[in-house]
């Protein structure tokens, strides 16, 4: 059922979430669903596994798959095409320019250049790119699932 709309339709966008899958990334799918008695749209996630052996999708990141002309496993059924955005390195596709929120990174400097800097303010001009601190703050290389119980011993890459 939920995967039904998802199949048909070839290229889909959608946003990388934790799986335990070792060569294949999971995908979450937003559609909008009409509820026929409200006649309004609700929200509804769907997911699909996309095949991804060099593991290039981190949890976070917006991607672009298309179909597979065929099926490499009974849940794998897409392939990437492109990693779209990165976690936390959005571009508008408009004017290609940087966003932070809902600010451009480009009209954040020149508030700073108006106000005075901060020496406290972050830089993105010089910030490192994601994936720097693997193993010391950034958990996304590390395997992940979904907690349903509640055990004695606290996994701390468990994703509630």
């Amino acid at each position: 059922m939920a995967l039904r709309a998802a199949a048909e339709v070839s290229l889909l966008m959608g946003q990388c979430v934790p799986t335990s899958k070792s060569n294949a990334s999971k995908l979450r799918i937003k559609r909008l669903e009409l509820d026929t008695n409200l006649l309004m749209y609700f929200r509804k996630d769907e997911y699909i596994y996309i095949t991804d052996p060099n593991k290039n999708c981190k949890t976070g990141d917006i991607v672009l798959v298309k179909k597979l002309p065929e099926k490499l496993t009974k849940l794998v059924t897409h392939e990437l095409v492109e990693i779209v955005h990165k976690l936390g390195d959005v571009t508008c596709p408009l004017t290609n320019k940087k966003v932070v929120g809902t600010n451009y990174r480009d009209d954040i400097e020149f508030k700073k250049e108006l106000y005075g800097k901060s020496p406290t303010a972050f830089d993105y001009g010089n910030a490192p790119p994601r994936g720097w601190q693997e193993g010391k703050r950034d958990f996304t290389d590390k395997p992940t699932y979904k907690k349903f119980h509640v055990f004695p011993e606290e996994d701390p890459y468990t994703v509630y």
